[in-house]
Formats: C-alpha cells, sequence, structure tokens
C-alpha cells in the first residue's frame, strides 16, 4: 500500500478483480473481519465513488474510490 497522489486518498493494491466491497475492507485492513465490514456497508457506513453503497457484494474495479469515516482508499491493479 502506498500514498495516493489524492489529498487523504491511499492507494490498495489488488491483485484480482472484480473484488467484493466487503472483502476489500477487509483486505485493506479496515476491519478484522469479513462480518464486521458486512454490516458497516449495510448500516450505510460506506462510500463507493461519493455515492453511499449498502450492496454487501458490490464488485469494485481499479480506480473505485471507497471512503469510510474520514478516510478514502484508492482501488488500485497490484
Amino acid at each position: 500500500m502506498s500514498k495516493s497522489s489524492s489529498p487523504g486518498a491511499r492507494d490498495v493494491a489488488v491483485s484480482r478483480f472484480p473484488i467484493e466491497l466487503a472483502q476489500f475492507l477487509k483486505f485493506a485492513g479496515l476491519f478484522g473481519s469479513g462480518g464486521e465490514a458486512k454490516e458497516a456497508v449495510v448500516a450505510g457506513d460506506v462510500q463507493v465513488n461519493g455515492t453511499v453503497e449498502t450492496r454487501r457484494g458490490r464488485k469494485l474495479v481499479a480506480g473505485d474510490k471507497v471512503t469510510l469515516g474520514e478516510e478514502t482508499l484508492v482501488v488500485r491493479a497490484g
């Protein structure tokens, strides 16, 4: 994981696409378990590309921006 060129965002490199939103949140280290990540998504705590996303199985692709609270992650191929 490296610093992103977007202010306040960090890049998270993913090797396989598409990746599910909850899986990505766990992979990025924002949650200790997939269950916790799914709960946050269903509760409406997560945004994808600036829109609240409640579908825990939402597929992400390179370039998507995921925001949880004050933290923004950019999905990158890697």
